[in-house]
């Protein structure tokens, strides 16, 4: 790996790191010389971790991610990776859903750099969250998803303008991934016809095929590493061409 995409002596902390990009980014990251700590709210996975240091954590708990934070003395990198989905048009979508997700992909996504951001100014430090597509393009009966998304994409652009030179805020903006979170989808949406909507996936990427979770990792690396120094308030889509066209 050339030097500059090194992260040698700098210490990460991922959310929803036991599983897809989380958990690629978290490989990808130790393989680059960091000192990885995962944050999940699924204990069973990450009790299978014994690479990295964990914490069994729900984000949208205030307290307990304080406390969790507290325990680490110093970071330079902050992945938020930790997300859910819904699927349904703003008539299908109840406010229950609704507030759900905002409550764990954005309002969870804004405690962890809260609660993180006096060592990540100490460090000037990296944060790399983890968007989509759906905050860039509108994506059919994806209306609350999209909306946490675009907010994402937004708080990514507001930190960079308010701390430019005290730390770097960047954002990755996947298209279709294939991870847990799309087989969960699967099986939620569509458990007898998998193959058929697995196929529809795919070609909604002008590539025509998902993406990998180690192709995410791999931008959330260079991001992250010296190689990015100039780069900062950027949204990046990594997607297989879907927002060329």
């Amino acid at each position: 790996m050339s030097q500059s995409f090194r992260l040698d002596g700098l210490t990460a902390l991922i959310t929803g790191g036991a599983s897809g990009i989380g958990l690629a980014t978290a490989q990808k990251f130790a393989e680059a010389g960091a000192d990885v700590i995962l944050i999940d709210v699924d204990r069973q996975r990450l009790s299978n971790m014994k690479d990295f240091r964990t914490f069994a954590c729900d984000i949208t708990d205030e307290k307990a991610l304080s406390e969790t934070i507290r325990q680490i003395p110093k970071l330079d990198i902050l992945v938020n990776c930790a997300g859910i989905g819904a699927v349904g048009t703003v008539e299908e979508t109840e406010v229950a859903d609704f507030e759900r997700l905002f409550r764990v992909n954005v309002i969870g996504t804004f405690l962890t750099i809260k609660c993180a951001f006096s060592l990540l100014l100490a460090s000037h430090g990296s944060v790399v969250n983890i968007g989509s597509v759906a905050g860039m393009v509108g994506v059919k009966r994806r209306f609350a998803y999209c909306a946490t998304k675009g907010a994402i994409h937004a708080l990514t652009r507001q930190l960079a303008v308010d701390y430019p030179t005290q730390l770097r805020v960047n954002c990755i903006a996947p298209g279709t991934v294939d991870t847990p979170f799309v087989e969960g989808y699967l099986e939620k949406y569509h458990r007898h016809e998998k193959d058929k909507v697995r196929g529809e996936l795919n070609q909604r990427q002008p590539i025509g095929r998902l993406g990998k979770p180690e192709e995410i990792a791999d931008l959330a690396v260079y991001i992250s590493s010296p190689a990015a120094a100039f780069m900062n308030g950027a949204v990046v889509a990594i997607d297989g061409g879907w927002t060329a066209a």
